[in-house]
């Protein structure tokens, strides 16, 4: 911002009082990540999770990323400057009026969905200065340096207007069209990624700004991250007042922060020896906590707000197949708990059609369910992949335990009845978890939980778009993790794949076009409830070598439908099925959390 009024001072002065104590808390461990950097590379310095996480999203052909990385070279592909130019097409000057006329400050933001703008709070606080307020866009000069046409929008904090101090964040929503009538989609927006590993220790940023309220600039990989915070990183790139609100860049464009305070020399009044950015993957998350505070208006306008980078699956690294468990690591493996529920709830196994009773897939000692911690699986001999699983999860217990991604055999069965990773490599085709990893991980044993999930036994080849895009189905499977370890709940959760004779047969196994699962609680009033869903892949299954755009539907169905489809009985799981009164045999599409029946 510049010409700033007393009140937008003084909250500019506490942003950048907070960043430097932070900074200066975060001393040792910054020295400690510049000196690594001095030797070391980007992927030697940051903890193996971001790292894997930033290898994953390393798109097919772009063949400099990792080098960068490495420390190889630093070439990019002509087209970066290409795709700087359209992320750049998004971001405006905001103009701050005060109601007589005058402009008593200004500062960045940018569109991150068609009519929604980001900017920080010290720059937009509240809905009355929003309401005065403008975006103005194509405020820069061409390559003659002759002032392009700008357009100038309105904001509309009436429609939407979503704010937090603490993470600096404002979120407004702007008029359709400017005074000239241009439309304010003809700007595009910048996706807001929530996955972590963005970007890491060492690599360099590039900030697109409107410094003091002037025209647009552009800082070019100038300087690099210092440190990661929860919330905020901290990087040494030129920025100037007005500056605030900008869109911080890693080298794909990716949007990883929202700039928004200088750190302040302890030592030297005046001078700022770091920049801060809210990290967008925090600010998503505050999204999402206070969606129950939106009108459903308000809420459509935010469906989509977050995206995913789609990730490359099954790079060579990560295919390694396990070493197989000992024997003696499942001894104590008692696996799904019929009883789990408690109050004499009894939720037993399905049982099976004649044609899936004669289809298990046996183990070495006769029997026909693997039992894991807190889990079991059928297997079917004919498909190589589970029949169903099953597992109990409970909400009082629930551990955050990191990722083992070693898949592995199970030997308790005939390795011929397990799609290794000969199905994986190579493709867009993703090993699925059936069971959610996270699901078993509670109680002393999940570490245990953990590692079981990635057996081969628990996975279902799903295309990577299916799989890995912030879809209502991962977002279903969110919810129902979320219901029951905020309502410190038990559940019982059944989940596989359907199968049908006519579905498409790659690398020798046919593959799944569509998944189900249904879920058990016990709730408050002890009565049980019992709600089933169903979600297909088709769309994507056109060509798993390639990468194939698609849209997809999750429905909430009856648990009877799911029992026709897939030949098992949940025995009276039917009766306790909110759907089943519902003449519809279709089910309800779900196309927000809070369409779930419980």
């Amino acid at each position: 911002m510049s010409i700033l009024t007393v009140d937008e001072k003084t909250a500019k002065q506490a942003q950048e009082q907070s960043a430097m104590q932070r900074y200066v808390e975060r001393i040792a461990i910054r020295e400690q990540n510049l000196v690594g950097l001095q030797s070391k590379t980007p992927i030697e310095v940051d903890t193996p999770e971001r790292v894997n996480s930033r290898k994953k999203m390393i798109q097919p052909g772009d063949e400099y990323t990792l080098e960068r990385m490495v420390g190889g070279n630093d070439l990019f592909p002509f087209h970066y400057l290409e795709k700087g130019t359209i992320a750049g097409k998004s971001v405006c000057r905001i103009v701050i009026h005060d109601g007589s006329g005058r402009e008593p400050g200004h500062g960045t933001g940018f569109l991150v969905s068609p009519q929604l703008l980001l900017t920080n709070n010290h720059v937009l606080k509240n809905q009355e200065i929003s309401r005065m307020s403008t975006a103005q866009f194509d405020y820069e000069q061409d390559i003659n340096f002759k002032d392009r046409v700008y357009q100038e929008f309105s904001l509309a904090p009436e429609i939407f207007f979503m704010t937090d101090s603490k993470l600096d964040f404002t979120l407004v929503a702007v008029q359709e069209k400017s005074a000239a009538g241009k439309s304010i989609q003809d700007y595009g927006f910048l996706p807001l990624v929530k996955q972590t590993g963005k970007i890491l220790l060492g690599e360099y940023v590039s900030v697109i700004q409107h410094p003091e309220g002037n025209h647009k600039a552009v800082v070019i990989r100038e300087n690099k991250i210092t440190d990661m915070l929860d919330n905020f990183i901290h990087y040494t790139t030129d920025t100037c007042k007005g500056s605030s609100g900008s869109a911080v860049f890693n080298d794909n464009w990716d949007v990883v922060a929202l700039h928004h305070a200088g750190v302040p020399d302890p030592d030297h009044s005046g001078k700022f020896i770091a920049n801060e950015g809210v990290r967008i993957s925090s600010i998503l998350n505050y999204i999402e906590q206070n969606m129950s505070s939106l009108s459903e208006q308000q809420k459509t306008l935010i469906k989509n707000l977050s995206h995913n980078v789609p990730i490359v699956p099954n790079q060579e690294e990560s295919m390694v197949v396990g070493e197989p468990f000992n024997l003696e690591w499942f001894e104590g493996s008692t696996g799904y708990d019929s009883t789990f529920l408690g109050d004499g709830q009894d939720v037993p196994h399905p049982k099976l059609s004649s044609a899936l009773a004669n289809d298990v897939a046996k183990l070495n000692n006769g029997e026909n369910i693997l039992n894991y911690t807190h889990f079991s699986i059928v297997m079917s001999k004919s498909r190589r992949l589970a029949i169903y699983t099953v597992v109990n999860i409970d909400g009082k217990k629930l551990k955050d335990v990191g990722r083992d991604d070693n898949w592995r055999y199970d030997p308790r069965i005939d390795e011929s009845y397990q799609c290794g990773n000969e199905l994986y490599k190579r493709n867009k085709v993703d090993r699925g978890h059936l069971v959610r990893r996270r699901d078993p991980v509670w109680g002393n044993n999940s570490e245990e939980a953990n590692m079981d999930t990635f057996h081969f036994t628990n996975c279902s080849p799903q295309h990577c778009n299916f799989n890995q895009s912030n879809n209502l189905w991962l977002g279903l499977e969110d919810y129902l993790l979320k219901h029951a370890k905020n309502n410190q709940q038990k559940m019982t959760v059944f989940n596989g794949p359907i199968f049908r004779e006519n579905d498409i047969v790659y690398r020798g196994v046919r593959i799944p076009e569509e998944f189900w699962k249904v879920a058990v609680v016990v709730k408050d009033n002890g009565e049980r409830s019992a709600t089933a869903y169903l979600v297909s892949q088709k769309p994507f299954l056109n060509d798993l070598e390639a990468d194939v755009p698609g849209a997809f539907m999750t429905f909430q169905v009856k648990v009877s439908l799911i029992e026709g489809l897939t030949g098992l009985d949940f025995n009276d799981l039917r009766n306790y099925d909110p759907l089943e009164r519902q003449e519809s045999t279709i089910g309800n599409p779900i196309e927000r959390l809070e369409d779930i029946q419980l």
